[in-house]
């Protein structure tokens, strides 16, 4: 009864595709972030030039992930990534004290961008497990 109710509503309602995009400083963990996303597990991953994209399904949904490279050079293109996304994930690397102001002035920047004003933000604390990083509580004073 379960899979033909399912099934009946997949041919009614389809399947929705959700566009997410990653973004944040070169080094932050994006693109370690998505496979672990779509594969489940952590593997080695080179800088991001460019982009990065994968597809994962739950449920009645299939995402596709944009990780898009986070160095100074490539910063400028981001605003093109923004256009159609359904929500953001910007992460940012709470171990490197030295770049939390310019990862706060990026994503002050990327808020004002007209593509992104229609979509959820969610601001990923990463690197977390380092004993040298940035407390919740100073993180998000730190963003602020």
């Amino acid at each position: 009864m379960g899979v033909a109710f399912s099934s009946l509503w997949n041919s009614l309602f389809g399947q929705q595709e959700l566009k997410i995009t990653i973004l944040g400083l070169d080094n932050a963990g994006k693109t370690t972030l998505m496979y672990k996303m779509t594969l489940g597990s952590v593997v080695a991953t080179a800088p991001t030039i460019g982009s990065n994209t994968e597809t994962f399904e739950y449920k009645n949904l299939k995402f596709m992930l944009w990780d898009v490279g986070g160095q100074t050079s490539l910063r400028n293109s981001w605003s093109q990534y923004l256009a159609a996304t359904n929500a953001l994930i910007y992460v940012v690397d709470s171990n490197d004290r030295d770049r939390i102001a310019l990862a706060r002035s990026e994503l002050h920047r990327i808020g004002t961008e007209e593509g992104i004003t229609h979509a959820p933000i969610l601001v990923w604390a990463n690197k977390q497990d380092r004993r040298s990083a940035i407390g919740h509580g100073k993180f998000l004073d730190a963003l602020h």
